[in-house]
Formats: C-alpha cells, structure tokens, sequence
C-alpha cells in the first residue's frame, strides 16, 4: 500500500499489526519469524537460497530470528546445519542480511549448541557429544528426511572445559554481529546443551554447575553475560523452553526454573527473553494447558516473545491482555510467507507440509509456498 496512513488506521484495530519498539528497534508489527531448523546449510555454510526464503518472510517491518545456527563444529547435532565460527560462515550470512535489512526486517541469528541431542557422526573425529551428564538419550534423532540414528553418548564436560564452551558462544555472537546481524538469540531451551544444564532430570552434576537452582542456571547465565559484554545487552535475547521434555529434558519444577531465570535476566538487562509455551492438551473443544507463562511475564523487564500454536485469534488475545509484547509463529510463517498481509485482511493460510520440513531441496518446501494474489 502506498498510504502509509491509511495503513496505520486498517491495522490499529488489528492488534498483532500495530507496531512496538524493542529496545533500539521500531517494529511496525507483533508477528515474529520463529526459528526454524531447516537443515539446507550444506556443510555447514548458508547458502544463497536462503537469501530468498528470509527476504519472503520479511515483510511489513517486523522482528525475524534465524534457524539455529551452530557456534562450534563440535556443537553441531544434525545434516546441513549453519554454522558461524569461521570467515567462510560469516561472509555466507551476509547477503541474507542485507537481503532482510533491505526489506526492512531486524534480523537476529540464533546461536547454538546441540550438546547430547548429537551423534558421534557429526563431531569433529568421531568424538561423544559434551553434555552437562554422561546420560544418554532414549530416543532417537532425526539426521535427515529420511533416516534415524540412536543419538551417542554424552562425554560429561569437565568444570575446566566450561569457560571454552561459553567462549564459543561468546565469538559466535561476534561473529553474527560481523555478518550484520542485529543481534543474537540464545538458545536455551528444547533439551539442547544450555537446557542439559537447567533441567534437573538431565543435570547430575554434584560441582557448582549443578544440583541446585542456582547452580544449573549458572551455565546459561555465564553465556549470556559473556555476549552481554561482548556486544552489548540491547543486542542480546534468550529462548527458553522450561516446561518442554525434548530429548528426555523435563524439570521437577518449571514454574521455578522459569521465573530465577527471568529474575536473574533483569539483573543483566538483556533485550528480549523468548519462551516456548507449555504443551497443549485438549479440553472440550478448545486446546488448554495447566500452566501459563503469566508469572514470568509479570517478572521480566524487557521485551516479552511467546511461542507455541497460536493462531491469529490467540495472538491478537494474548497481545490485548498483555500477555506477550510480540507472538513468535513457526510452521504458519513457514507456509505462509506473508502472513503478517493474511492476518491484516483474514485471509485463508496455506497448510503446512511436514514432508519437507527437513529435506535438503532448496525450493520445494523452502521457497515455493505461494503469496497471496492480489494486495485488494
């Protein structure tokens, strides 16, 4: 549309669709591009694809946050994953960058460490996996589109390795700076490395990194003030996950973990904290849950990003409640690369397909899912 104004006014009864300042950033919308992983990196690099399918999903000046993107070629724990630890990586994200700068988009890249959700097949010599326990998982790991591994055992990481690890992360973030990301989002959630450390079903340490609440958190925040110091809080969110068990990582009480953390978080004063919802069960004929993430909302000080099922309705509920700031969509962004556009007219969203979630096709499933037709 060409009038700005009479945009504006279309939109202000939308809630979803009227705009929020994120720290330093002025976003014109609520609706986040979620973190995908999407395994089309091939060895490791980003490739010129993904200039495309960011730039699609850069629209109306909004908030995007990259697939999870490996810190070390140790951290890696599935094919074809994106990587940001060397010059090769750095200058690959770049293009994509700007494509999503040029749009108007803010861009952060999510940086990441699979920890024991790996097998010996993606490290580096065929080493085990670090972990936060020498525990293996249970189930099984999808390396590609089509077959399943038994993920490896864990090598537990020794208390003198740990500043080696936060110094990946700590470079990763530099580096995501260097390829002109605005920020970085750590992830701390979905049974990954940082989750190893927060979960009391998975962390048995018996050192200063475990056994208390004080003690599994103290990993994830090392790493955050780390980046903090690195390049500065305004640049910084985190994800977590705390009433998820991905990876057999459950905790015997997410509402505490929950909120020390985003506690703990204000005292760092980093951007944004991203938080998954708990899983939904079906009551009637409406999806519910027995816990909230109201708590820690109530808490946070920052700019507050939820995540998990919602549809334009409880999007726009949970933004007029002050529930959320900002709604993170995954699977709907995907198959609908303009769905800021569909939630401002109500139009119909394209269904997703699961089959090529993970293939390693760089259109079919990626780039392919149709726009809207016409802008009446």
């Amino acid at each position: 549309m060409g009038d700005n104004d009479h945009g504006a006014d279309k939109n202000s009864t939308i809630p979803l669709l009227t705009s929020y300042k994120m720290g330093r950033f002025q976003l014109l919308h609520r609706v986040v591009f979620a973190p995908m992983t999407r395994q089309r990196a091939y060895n490791g690099i980003a490739q010129p694809h993904a200039v495309l399918y960011y730039e699609q999903r850069t629209n109306m000046g909004g908030l995007l946050i990259s697939e999870a993107v490996a810190v070390s070629v140790a951290a890696n724990g599935y094919k074809d994953i994106p990587g940001i630890w060397t010059k090769e990586q750095v200058g690959a994200w770049k293009p994509i960058v700007d494509a999503v700068h040029a749009k108007g988009g803010v861009f952060f890249c999510q940086i990441w460490h699979a920890g024991r959700v790996s097998n010996c097949s993606f490290q580096p010599n065929g080493q085990a996996p670090i972990s936060s326990t020498d525990k293996r998982i249970k189930s099984q790991v999808r390396s590609n589109g089509t077959s399943t591994e038994d993920f490896s055992t864990p090598r537990r990481l020794e208390i003198h390795e740990i500043p080696l690890v936060i110094n990946d992360f700590k470079v990763a973030a530099r580096n995501a700076i260097e390829a002109g990301f605005d920020g970085v989002e750590i992830h701390g959630g979905h049974g990954y490395l940082i989750d190893q450390f927060l979960k009391d079903q998975v962390n048995d340490r018996i050192d200063k990194y475990g056994g208390s609440l004080e003690n599994r958190c103290r990993f994830a925040l090392e790493i955050v003030q780390a980046i903090v110091d690195e390049i500065g809080a305004d640049k910084v969110g985190l994800r977590l996950s705390p009433f998820a068990d991905y990876s057999d990582a459950s905790d015997s009480n997410p509402e505490a973990l929950g909120l020390y953390m985003a506690n703990m978080l204000n005292k760092i004063g980093i951007l944004y904290l991203h938080m998954v919802e708990p899983r939904m069960i079906k009551l009637g004929e409406k999806a519910k849950t027995p816990h909230s993430l109201r708590p820690m909302r109530d808490v946070f000080q920052g700019t507050f990003i939820v995540a998990g099922g919602y549809d334009r309705e409880d999007g726009n509920e949970a933004i007029v409640t002050g529930y959320a700031d900002l709604i993170a969509y995954g699977r709907w962004f995907l198959s609908n690369p303009d769905l800021p556009r569909r939630f401002e007219l109500n139009a119909p969203l394209n269904k997703y397909n699961r089959d090529t979630f993970y293939t390693s096709d760089p259109v079919i499933g990626y780039t392919d899912y149709p726009f809207l037709q016409s802008d009446d």
